[in-house]
């Protein structure tokens, strides 16, 4: 057994084997300064105790966030498979429309639909684009042109391909055709 008691200004330890609970076996003497610093051990281990636990929280926040980006942009590699199938569609209907074949053209824009419909129930969007100004965060420049009369320079002309959201990530950038004023050509 351990008793601890002050005197004359320092810590007396005293040992007791159990078997004689009168005579010590043995009597430390732990001076101010000693307990000082033990004091300032224990505030230290403290305030990094404090620490890992703070640590420990901003981990439990990062790991949340990540399972909740994991979710929600958890099917971005389905959409990517889906969106070449898209712009095929979306082909196949602009060149079919001059043509005499409107059962074609009707089941093609059903099925068109049905794939945006599947797709915006995922959280993926359109971007707009054409007559915008270009984004480059949005939208990816294939070619720059003079531009039109009444069309103001870096504004987008034409679209050679769609751009699609998810969320709020790009999920593929709109290639897109950009106006260009006479002073940077």
């Amino acid at each position: 057994m351990i008793t601890h008691r002050i005197i004359e200004g320092a810590w007396r330890r005293t040992i007791v084997s159990e078997e004689e609970e009168g005579a010590p076996d043995r009597v430390e003497i732990i001076e101010e300064d000693e307990v000082e610093q033990l004091k300032g051990k224990v505030a230290e281990l403290e305030k990094e105790l404090q620490y890992q636990a703070a640590d420990m929280a901003n981990l439990r926040q990062k790991s949340a966030k990540e399972r909740s980006d994991l979710i929600r942009y958890g099917s971005s590699s389905l959409a990517r498979k889906i969106l070449p199938l898209l712009s095929g569609m979306e082909r196949a209907i602009s060149q079919s429309e001059g043509e005499n074949s409107e059962g074609f053209l009707e089941g093609t824009k059903m099925t068109l639909r049905g794939f945006k419909t599947a797709l915006e129930s995922e959280g993926v969007t359109h971007i707009e684009s054409m007559g915008k100004q270009f984004d480059p965060t949005k939208m990816e420049a294939v070619a720059m042109l003079p531009a039109p009369d009444g069309v103001e320079s870096g504004a987008v002309i034409e679209v050679i391909e769609e751009g699609y959201m998810l969320h709020d990530r790009v999920l593929r950038a709109s290639r897109v055709v950009v106006a260009d004023s006479d002073e940077n050509q």
